[in-house]
């Protein structure tokens, strides 16, 4: 593995600071904006998708005819690390519309889905919720419970989702449900095209323990779903579902957000003073920053050992659950070492005025809690690294 990036990756990373220096807002600074789903936040989410949208970044790894630029793997990973560590929102309208709806849809699609949902994905104008997790499944999606019953022309879908992030202002959704009862459980599992505001949908929202509000339950009683909105095959969903999770890989994200946070304690610590003296003389300080700088880099070559196997071809398997797996626990520690260097005053939410860093460190501190859970916890990538890196037998 040789990763360096060329002149022109290196020139397309230069044109993504520059278009982000020139359209965040003055004094911009990712630590300090709540939600980007937020009634406050949302009309800017928007706004900056369709800029990426009109500049085609929205969708540059995706094929021409559908709306992208065909650029390589290695550029989208480029345009994903600058979003990151600036905090740019709206990268993927909602959840999952960039990364593995219109991916899979170019794969498992009718042409007609393909014509319906394709062009306003690509330009920016719907946004999406992904529906897996359930109050009884937990990590073993399989087992999911929700049921989806042919009745002539529809599918009738019963049941609840939960923790579905930006279920609120999402469009659509992309719903797996089970259509098979009697069927071993990762068979009889469909994937659907589900209109947000179809009559029997109901969302409510859940805070997270940091206050905000990203996470939703949502309900189905009785809701129709055309059958031309079946992705895939009926019962074959499973397998869709999980070409669908293949297009989420490098996890480049978790690096660059840490090192943005890093850089601002560094600043911080600089800045502020304990017994007379800046806190970046404290011997302790500096060791618990330069251990987290170097467990960054770590977590960043990790990723692009991801990304460099998937533009030769390979299926990073195990690699991608090493990056998930590595860059989730690394959001934790980073948050702690700034909990550890702010001190008593690192509690404090923001509003308060003694909140150092507009009370940004207590929201990732407790807002990380759940980046070990989401998206396969850290038992599971623990599990796809020893079965399927390791060939260990399974326990």
């Amino acid at each position: 593995m040789d990763i360096q990036f060329t002149e022109n990756e290196e020139s397309f990373r230069q044109e993504i600071k520059d278009f982000l220096r020139q359209e965040l807002p003055d004094g911009w600074d990712p630590m300090d904006q709540g939600s980007p789903y937020s009634p406050e936040q949302f009309p800017f989410t928007r706004d900056l998708s369709k800029k990426l949208s009109d500049k085609g970044w929205l969708t540059l790894a995706w094929p021409e005819e559908y709306g992208g630029q065909a650029r390589s793997i290695m550029e989208q990973l480029v345009y994903r690390e600058e979003m990151s560590y600036w905090g740019a929102p709206g990268t993927d309208l909602g959840v999952g519309a960039i990364t593995w709806v219109g991916p899979t849809l170019m794969i498992a699609g009718t042409e007609e889905q393909k014509r319906e949902h394709l062009p306003p994905i690509a330009q920016a104008e719907r946004y999406w919720c992904t529906l897996y997790s359930e109050p009884g499944s937990g990590s073993d999606l399989a087992s999911l419970q929700t049921s989806a019953e042919l009745d002539g022309d529809d599918y009738v879908i019963n049941g609840q989702k939960i923790w579905t992030s930006a279920g609120h202002i999402a469009d659509w959704g992309w719903l797996a449900a089970r259509t098979d009862p009697e069927a071993p459980k990762h068979r009889g599992i469909s994937l659907f095209l589900l209109d947000m505001k179809s009559p029997g949908v109901s969302v409510r929202p859940i805070i997270n323990m940091a206050g905000g509000h990203e996470f939703n339950e949502v309900f189905f009683e009785d809701v129709r779903i055309p059958k031309a909105n079946l992705v895939g095959e009926e019962n074959r969903g499973w397998y869709t579902l999980a070409v669908a999770l293949d297009f989420e890989r490098s996890g480049v994200g978790y690096s660059a957000s840490a090192r943005r946070v890093l850089e601002t304690l560094v600043k911080y610590a600089k800045e502020a003073t304990k017994n007379g003296k800046p806190l970046s003389k404290d011997p302790i300080v500096r060791r618990k920053l330069a251990e987290r700088f170097i467990e960054t880099d770590a977590s960043r070559w990790l990723s692009y050992r991801v990304a460099w196997m998937q533009s030769q071809g390979m299926v990073p398997n195990a690699e991608a659950s090493m990056s998930k797996l590595y860059g989730t626990e690394l959001t934790q520690r980073v948050a702690a070492t700034g909990m550890d260097i702010l001190g008593m005053a690192g509690q404090l939410s923001q509003g308060s005025k003694w909140a150092p860093l507009q009370g940004y460190i207590q929201r990732s501190y407790l807002s990380a809690v759940s980046s070990t859970i989401a998206a396969g916890t850290s038992e599971i990538q623990r599990d796809i690294i020893a079965r399927r890196g390791l060939g260990l037998p399974r326990a």
